[in-house]
C-alpha cells in the first residue's frame, strides 16, 4: 500500500478535486441529510490518516447537473441519497476510500440519459475507461479493490478492467430503499 502523503493527496485534489472525493463526511446531527455538504475537514492536514487509495469506489457520472464547484465535494450533497452513503459506509473498511465516477464531463441526473449516450457513443466509454486507468494511477493505488454502485457502471468497469482490478457490485445509494436495508446490503457485499 502507498501510504497517503499531504503532498499527494494535495495534487489529488487539484487534478480530480472537481470529480472525486474520499468516503468520509461530517456527522450527522438532527436528521439524515445534516451536515452533508460540510468538507472543511479536508482542509485539516491530518486527513491523511484516513484515506485509503487502495479501495476505489466508482459511480457511473456525476450526478450534480450544473458540476462541480467545491473540490471535493462531489458525493458530499445534502440534496438526493448521498447521506445514505455516509450512514453505510461509517465504521466499514470502506471509510476513507477513494470515490469518483467512470464517466467524466458528463453531468447528468438521469441516469438513462447517460445509458443511451454511451450507447451511441462507445469511443467515448473507451475514453473514459482510459482516463480511469490514469487516474488509479495518478492517486498512486498499486492494486485497488473496486466497487461499482450499480449496475451500469459496474458493467462499464467489469467489462474493460475486470481482467485487471477485483470488482464487486454494491446497490447504487439512490436506489428506493431504507438507510439501513442499504447499509445492510452494503456491509453483505463486501
Amino acid at each position: 500500500m502507498n501510504p497517503m502523503t499531504l503532498e499527494k493527496f494535495l495534487r489529488i485534489k487539484n487534478k480530480y478535486g472537481n470529480h472525486a472525493s474520499w468516503a468520509i463526511w461530517a456527522d450527522e446531527t438532527d436528521a439524515p441529510k445534516s451536515r452533508m455538504d460540510e468538507i472543511s475537514f479536508f482542509d485539516d492536514p491530518a486527513i491523511i490518516k484516513s484515506l485509503n487509495n487502495e479501495i476505489i469506489l466508482v459511480g457511473l457520472n456525476l450526478g450534480a447537473g450544473d458540476g462541480i464547484t467545491v473540490p471535493l465535494s462531489n458525493f458530499h450533497s445534502k440534496h438526493g441519497a448521498d447521506y445514505k452513503l455516509r450512514y453505510a459506509l461509517d465504521g466499514s473498511k470502506l471509510w476513507g476510500s477513494y470515490m469518483t465516477d467512470i464517466i467524466k464531463d458528463f453531468p447528468e441526473v438521469d441516469s438513462n440519459k447517460v445509458k443511451n449516450f454511451l450507447l451511441k457513443n462507445p469511443d467515448f466509454i473507451d475514453h473514459n475507461i482510459k482516463l480511469f486507468e490514469e487516474e488509479i494511477e495518478f492517486i498512486g493505488s498499486s492494486n485497488p479493490k473496486i466497487y461499482a454502485f450499480g449496475g451500469e457502471a459496474f458493467n462499464l468497469v467489469n467489462k474493460s478492467l475486470g481482467h485487471k482490478y477485483e470488482i464487486k457490485k454494491l446497490i447504487h445509494y439512490s436506489h428506493y430503499i431504507s438507510k439501513e436495508n442499504y447499509k445492510s446490503s452494503v456491509i453483505k457485499n463486501i
